[in-house]
């Protein structure tokens, strides 16, 4: 084959990765970094605003969000995005989303609060420290924000999920609400005993899972309703539980089940 055409052939090919690695980000996402003392590190933070935050003067919710690299942007996602910045604009929503990027051979420890014998982890109490007393105060002194637990809502899946239930049980002035999305229960047994001890837990709760991602998600989730039903009255319609057909672990599920939370939870 004439060099002329293999030529052409390897800028067509660099062309398509070009393509592949394009941002599919929004304008209404922006990125800062902040130093998180807690952790020990840098941390990236992604900013979802409304379409009319610079038109207006009004305050707003906000979403925090764990494992920001797919939340947004295919680019940085490891198996697709969320689509969160295009399911918000459709909805119109009026919320602020704060993504924060996970630690990457760290997110283990950083979004688990008890340890596991074979995983390690178990330091998501530095971790939410620096949510609650480093970034959140950011955020509101930077953002118009809506500063009270009623309009702040902790959101992840798998062990995110399970960070988000540990925060609304820990800072409960702090988060009045919580996407629960795929907890990843089973890291440890703890997270029973600390509901079955917790006060009253006044917190909005939504829970989404799949019957087809693992023998036990189905089992752990029922045990932590379960455990919620005892602790308040059922009555209080304060946590919804979305089982979903077929549903397996991954970011389809958990994209496909983003709007509806949002709706429900704000």
């Amino acid at each position: 084959m004439p060099l002329r055409y293999l030529f052409t052939i390897f800028l067509f090919c660099l062309f398509l990765n070009l393509k592949a690695q394009e941002s599919t980000a929004s304008s209404q996402v922006s990125t800062f970094e902040i130093e998180a003392p807690q952790l020990k590190t840098i941390k990236k933070i992604w900013v979802y605003l409304p379409k009319n935050y610079l038109t207006s003067t009004k305050k707003y919710p906000v979403i925090y969000m764990h494992d920001a690299q797919n939340l947004f942007d295919a680019k940085t996602s490891f198996a697709g995005e969320w689509n969160v910045d295009e399911t918000l604009d459709s909805l119109k929503a009026q919320v602020i989303v704060i993504g924060i990027e996970h630690g990457n051979e760290k997110r283990v420890d950083e979004l688990t609060p008890f340890p596991n014998k074979k995983h390690g982890g178990g330091k998501a109490d530095d971790y939410l420290d620096f949510i609650v007393n480093t970034l959140k105060p950011y955020v509101d002194k930077n953002y118009r924000t809506k500063t009270n637990a009623s309009n702040t809502v902790i959101f992840g899946s798998s062990l995110g999920g399970l960070v988000s239930y540990y925060a609304v049980l820990k800072y409960p002035e702090v988060f009045g609400k919580a996407g629960v999305f795929s907890p990843s229960f089973w890291f440890s047994d703890e997270i029973y005993t600390l509901t079955e001890k917790s006060e009253k837990i006044k917190a909005k709760i939504y829970f989404l899972y799949g019957d087809s991602e693992s023998d036990d998600m189905v089992i752990d989730a029922q045990k932590i309703k379960k455990l919620l039903d005892h602790n308040r009255c059922y009555c209080l319609k304060l946590d919804k539980t979305v089982i979903v057909k077929g549903g397996q672990h991954g970011e389809k599920l958990w994209r496909e089940g983003f709007a509806k939370a949002v709706l429900w939870l704000l």
